[in-house]
């Protein structure tokens, strides 16, 4: 009797994954090139070859962790974000495309500044800073997280990227910064309200709740870090901030609230509020 193909094997796992996943052919891909190693020419061309046992039970196991909600990126320990390949564990949020627009909009508002200096709050993985670090050479950012674990993977990333324009430093929100000055705040802080639903479906059940959660019907971290903005920006300086689908306009009247102009609120791809800006033109 024949030995089962590997493409055999693949239709079976993404029928299993078919319960728990959206995407559940490409779960099953993701979590077969992980473990065999293989790219994606060599799963169409050797699609009716076998799979050793070692690798048939290995995938075996990971299909069951993600049957039981286990996201694909702690799984594989990797997550692709802005081009780069990030470690991801679960002491870091998972990143994810919409924040994607974070990045475009930091990018932008830098653009003008041979010599930007940057801070970006709640860094988790690094995702943020270092998609901003690699694509301008010339900044030179701050990415500060209260959770030391999560540091250590964001550092990790930038070692393995060879980014080395970013500084990490432990940090609640502003608390250890010492009056420093930027030209760009970033931040994607918890924004979630403690009693949504989402948080007991999907990835979220398995990612940390400090980055996830926030008081105040989700919007304590957000107030925080825009009432406090000020003393840590240079005149003309931005703010931009990423937040829930209904937190847009409570964000534009905060921070207008606060002295700052020009605020702006940025629909994601799939046509919701998600990203805020402000700028501050003055030493108030």
């Amino acid at each position: 009797m024949p030995a089962t193909s590997l493409s055999t094997h693949l239709k079976h796992w993404s029928k299993r994954l078919e319960s728990c996943s959206d995407s559940a052919r490409l779960d099953a891909e993701i979590l077969l090139k992980h473990v065999s190693g293989l790219s994606d020419a060599q799963l169409i061309m050797r699609d009716n070859e076998p799979l050793d046992n070692a690798t048939i039970q290995r995938i075996n196991a990971l299909v069951a962790s993600r049957e039981q909600g286990s996201p694909i990126g702690y799984l594989t320990g990797w997550r692709e974000f802005y081009g780069l390949n990030l470690k991801v564990n679960p002491q870091v949020l998972i990143p994810r495309p919409e924040t994607e627009l974070l990045v475009d909009t930091a990018l932008k508002l830098i653009q003008p500044i041979a010599k930007p200096e940057i801070l970006d709050m709640g860094t988790g993985s690094g995702a943020i800073a270092l998609a901003i670090a690699s694509n301008t050479i010339s900044a030179r950012l701050t990415a500060t997280d209260l959770n030391k674990k999560a540091l250590l993977v964001a550092t990790e990333n930038a070692q393995f990227h060879h980014i080395h324009n970013i500084t990490f430093l432990h940090s609640d929100w502003y608390t250890n910064l010492k009056g420093a000055q930027f030209d760009l705040i970033v931040s994607n802080p918890p924004y979630i309200d403690p009693d949504d639903p989402h948080l007991r479906q999907g990835d979220v059940r398995f990612e940390p709740e400090q980055a996830l959660i926030s008081a105040d019907h989700g919007c304590a971290d957000i107030k925080t870090i825009i009432e406090h903005a000020s003393a840590y920006l240079k005149a003309g300086g931005w703010i931009a901030l990423e937040h829930g689908y209904n937190q847009g306009a409570f964000t534009r009247d905060l921070l207008k609230h606060q002295g700052f102009t020009d605020s702006e609120t940025l629909k994601d791809l799939n046509q919701h509020d998600r990203v805020t800006l402000g700028k501050w033109s003055s030493r108030q």
